[in-house]
């Protein structure tokens, strides 16, 4: 009885799970393909070679970023059941607690990726409640007026309903998203069955081909095939709020399945196209997926999606901040626990309203997706790069696994993360400067509560290492 109620209880959190953790990479779809072969820094050719090869970029961009590297490896890493990168730093914090250089550099880089993620909570709400509304302008030109209303109502309402938890939020968000995936693994099949041989994609050789046959233009892809991947770093980040275990099981059973067969229907679409799509097709490729009829209704859909893929990053800053708090690198501040089942499942009243504020000002700012667009990916790549080498510091030093194979095995996440960052640190003039200007700020803020008020406190706080179960 007690495991059917444990399986029960399990289903129910990967269910809110889906509407906390994966909104964001799960909304990924309506721009992440097309953007490879439409935009402003260098447009990839319609050409059929040019599509296998970027399928399979995506396809084996998920397998190995999210599954192996994110589900498989880092969210075994927990501290109280909590993950993200501060969490890895704590873990290495308390095994080297006695050597004062080594924690410097641990602290270092704690900060920094504590505060690339904090600017990635500020733009992903900002760029995903943004494309949302615009795609109404798909229903009148004339509602274009209305586009930058609409967004800041959303994002009052999305800032104003976090007091009731992360449980509640799941409850309504999460049958949302999981009719979204439902659509989107729908629509993909739909696509695939008139054109199966675009499943030959997932063969790493087009992906190879197309890194080793192009010059210099897979490099500048790149920045635009993370945009896949962008939101693991949350399902990390947001572990303490339903635990890895439905996590894991939302991603491999409904999120993962579903978002290989809608990218593979696009690439299908654009084949079937032979080249021929113009600008304005790029950029509605995911609508085009569909009868014509039906397109409206996907807009709506969309837009709900892509409002609940801001939770991702918002409940990840909750669990940051309060491991940061733990630590001294934060003052402390009001926490206010919103389960009595779940302990991770947390609301902090003064981050929210400075997430609040700094998403209206950043909507204001650049008053659309497209203009906000440059400044998204930097964060996140930044964020991820850190994470690889965190958990291979861990691994080694931690988990004592064999560190030739940890560093062999690493490599390929640093090369490829590296990448990913490098690519979109060229987007830095091009709106790359903003959150990098937010991370700044934060590192600085963490780095004054720190020498104010929390040496002793993280002192105390890594010492117990003597006390800690390691895998």
């Amino acid at each position: 009885m007690k495991a059917i109620q444990s399986k029960n209880n399990k289903n129910t959190l990967a269910l809110a799970a889906l509407g906390v953790v994966y909104g964001d990479i799960g909304t990924s779809p309506l721009y992440a393909f097309e953007t490879v072969f439409n935009n402003s820094l260098s447009s990839v050719s319609q050409s059929e070679a040019n599509i296998f090869g970027v399928l399979s970029l995506f396809f084996w961009s998920l397998v190995l970023v999210v599954t192996i590297k994110y589900v498989t490896i880092v969210m075994r890493a927990s501290y109280s059941g909590e993950g993200g990168i501060i969490t890895l730093t704590r873990l290495l914090l308390e095994y080297f607690h006695d050597k004062p250089i080594k924690i410097g550099f641990l602290i270092f880089a704690g900060l920094l990726g504590a505060a690339f993620f904090y600017g990635d909570g500020v733009i992903t709400p900002a760029i995903s409640i943004l494309s949302a509304v615009e795609g109404f302008e798909i229903a009148g030109p004339k509602l274009k007026n209305f586009i930058i209303p609409a967004a800041l109502l959303i994002v009052t309402f999305l800032f104003w309903g976090q007091r009731y938890g992360t449980g509640k939020i799941g409850f309504f968000f999460g049958p949302a998203m999981l009719v979204w995936f439902t659509l989107l693994a729908a629509l993909g099949l739909f696509n695939i069955i008139d054109n199966p041989r675009v499943l030959l994609a997932a063969n790493p050789t087009y992906a190879i081909d197309f890194l080793t046959n192009n010059g210099i233009l897979p490099f500048f892809a790149m920045g635009a095939v993370v945009l896949c991947v962008t939101g693991a770093e949350a399902l990390y980040a947001d572990m303490g709020h339903f635990g890895a275990g439905p996590i894991k099981l939302g991603w491999t059973r409904i999120v993962l399945p579903a978002l290989l067969l809608n990218y593979f229907g696009q690439g299908a679409v654009l084949l079937k196209s032979e080249g021929s799509f113009s600008i304005q097709q790029l950029e509605n490729l995911f609508y085009m997926m569909a009868p014509e009829n039906f397109r409206i209704y996907m807009v709506v859909i969309a837009t709900i999606a892509t409002i609940i893929a801001s939770q991702a990053v918002i409940s990840g800053a909750y669990s940051l901040t309060k491991q940061a708090i733990d630590l001294g690198w934060l003052p402390e501040l009001r926490v206010i626990q919103t389960s009595k089942t779940e302990l991770g499942q947390i609301y902090i009243p003064s981050i929210n309203f400075m997430l609040f504020v700094m998403v209206v000002l950043t909507i204001l700012l650049f008053q659309s997706s497209t203009a906000l667009a440059g400044a998204y990916g930097i964060a996140v790549t930044g964020t991820m790069l850190l994470t690889d080498f965190l958990a291979i510091s861990v691994a080694i030093v931690v988990w004592r696994w064999k560190p030739v194979l940890v560093i062999i095995g690493g490599i390929s996440f640093v090369v490829m993360d590296l990448v990913f960052f490098a690519s979109n640190s060229l987007k830095f003039f091009d709106g790359g400067w903003f959150p990098v200007g937010l991370s700044l700020v934060m590192v600085v803020t963490m780095a004054i509560g720190y020498n104010r008020f929390g040496k002793q406190k993280m002192k105390a706080a890594i010492s117990n290492i003597k006390s800690r179960p390691y895998l």
